[in-house]
């Protein structure tokens, strides 16, 4: 089951975050939400909730960088 990745509309610089995603791992669920509770977060930083929880980062770069080990760690953890 591919792993759900949600952005904030309002959340600045998803956009690159989500093209380079896209680009690398066409089977994710993504999807720009309106909210994703997570107001505090998503005035300050590049915030995206995966499979529920809340993963930030510093800049765009950082964030795409965690959502990537999440992804990979997931998928390590499918093989097994």
């Amino acid at each position: 089951m591919p792993m759900k990745i949600r952005f904030c509309e309002h959340n600045k610089g998803k956009g690159k975050v989500i093209r380079r995603l896209e680009e690398e791992f066409p089977d994710l669920n993504i999807k720009v939400k309106s909210c994703v509770k997570q107001c505090g977060v998503c005035r300050d930083q590049p915030v995206a909730v995966v499979d529920k929880k809340k993963v930030a980062g510093k800049d765009g770069d950082e964030l795409y960088a965690r959502i990537v080990e999440l992804i990979r760690k997931d998928a390590g953890a499918a093989d097994q």
